[in-house]
């Protein structure tokens, strides 16, 4: 008989606490706002959320939940999938492999929605944010790697789960109530691969917010589904992937907790492109050549890539942070990879982004891990030039992690909030342990 996953997952959301938290948590959840916030605040100026705002405000769902980065309010539901989307625009937020996916794009926007609404105190927020948190893990190594590869994308299916997971905390679920709540979500569950590169990517995480928050005020409310629908038959694990790890989804994730392996981009592109364009800076920085001396360029990655960031002929800014090809030539001609005003149509037509395009081999390598990229740059003198990079070791030194995440923080939010908005949000998020309203927190982001 197989155990009981969904109740046991929903067993541990419900119960997490305060004293259950070592204080480097604290620390992690204050940094993941910090990245979150910021990366919201850009995104929500972005095309896309134009476009989700205007259908919002169109079909009459006004409010009283601010939308970060805007001047405009909507009801919590909307505010979940427009803040959630916005937050994955410039596909520059956190990831974590054992999800496989984007976690905190899922989380944060429902409970900022229904944490305003409610007026839930900030401790409230920490301690769902971290059930949401730990659940995309053990959601993720439940059906990792067949999901995935199968072309679910993983932030809006799995992220689905950490939404409601995050939600039915802070709405106080049973456990029952938030497996049933799990059941709810499951039917939603749902996130393409195919539509990488399109704004169709950051809506999942919209999406997966949105449903989250369904889900777990549905379960409140004694809406029914199903108690199993992660490991029944015909459930979530079973029709979307060949796998079915429940030893490894309940097993103690490395270092205690999956928030202490959250990965942080620095780089505001794909994060399979992260240890190529490493790869690239490292030597250029090292050597120093002009890129028309470059005869053949070589990357070795694996071939899970290949459905996600290999769009050989990119031509919109999007697509740029999709193209392998592309972001190693952007870090071989020095442009900044982590400006997201980098990343445009016309970087896509540079001659001399267009001629290393054309130059650059992709060899997949199943022997090679997820996050490792090797290149070898041959120049016209015959030298060849090598580096490799591993972006799946998180940082050890958090509070250096930190003072990255603030420098990132302080370049996204200023030109859109100015510099006394910026502190203003800066400060909420420092204070986050202590806020009576999170209300207070969604306040300060809006313009």
């Amino acid at each position: 008989m197989a155990v009981a996953v969904t109740a046991e997952l929903a067993r541990k959301a419900a119960h997490l606490a305060w004293n259950d938290f070592p204080d480097d948590l604290v620390e992690r959840t204050k940094q993941c706002l910090l990245d979150w916030f910021a990366v919201t605040v850009a995104g929500a100026q972005d095309e896309l959320t134009d476009i989700l705002v205007g259908e919002a405000m169109e079909d009459g769902a006004k409010g009283s939940s601010s939308l970060v980065g805007r001047s405009e309010k909507t009801v919590p539901s909307a505010a979940a999938l427009i803040n959630g989307a916005a937050s994955h625009a410039l596909d520059y937020d956190d990831v974590n492999f054992a999800m496989g996916g984007h976690p905190t794009v899922t989380v944060v926007p429902a409970l900022l929605a229904l944490g305003e609404q409610m007026a839930a105190s900030g401790r409230l927020f920490v301690e769902s944010f971290i059930a949401g948190y730990e659940t995309s893990g053990r959601v993720g190594r439940l059906v990792a790697p067949s999901h995935y590869q199968k072309g679910f994308h993983v932030t809006g299916t799995v992220g689905s789960f950490s939404a409601t997971a995050a939600a039915g905390r802070m709405l106080r679920l049973t456990d029952a109530q938030l497996a049933v709540a799990f059941g709810i979500a499951a039917t939603q569950a749902a996130g393409l691969k195919s539509n990488f590169g399109t704004m169709c990517k950051p809506l999942h995480a919209g999406t997966a917010s949105e449903h989250g928050l369904r889900a777990a005020r549905l379960a409140a409310r004694g809406f029914t589904a199903r108690g199993d629908s992660l490991e029944c038959d015909q459930g979530f694990a079973r029709s979307q992937s060949d796998h079915l790890e429940i030893e490894a989804a309940l097993a103690e994730p490395p270092q205690g907790w999956h928030l202490r392996n959250n990965l942080f981009k620095h780089h505001a592109s794909c994060y399979i492109t992260h240890s190529p364009i490493e790869c690239a800076k490292d030597i250029r920085l090292k050597s120093n050549f002009p890129p028309e001396r470059v005869k053949k360029i070589v990357l070795r990655i694996e071939p899970g890539a290949d459905k996600v960031c290999n769009i050989p002929h990119p031509t919109t800014g999007l697509e740029a942070k999709f193209s392998l090809r592309q972001t190693v030539a952007m870090a071989l001609t020095g442009v900044d990879t982590a400006n997201i005003d980098s990343y445009t149509a016309a970087i896509t037509q540079d001659p001399r982004i267009k001629a290393l395009r054309e130059k650059t081999e992709i060899s997949f390598q199943p022997d090679i891990a997820h996050s490792v990229a090797e290149l070898a740059i041959q120049l016209d003198d015959g030298t060849t030039l090598e580096a490799t990079h591993d972006s799946g070791v998180p940082w050890a030194d958090v509070a250096k992690q930190r003072r990255a995440l603030e420098t990132k923080f302080d370049s996204l939010v200023t030109p859109i909030l100015g510099a006394a908005g910026t502190r203003r949000l800066h400060d909420a998020i420092e204070r986050i342990d202590s806020l009576s309203d999170v209300g207070d927190l969604a306040r300060a982001a809006t313009k």
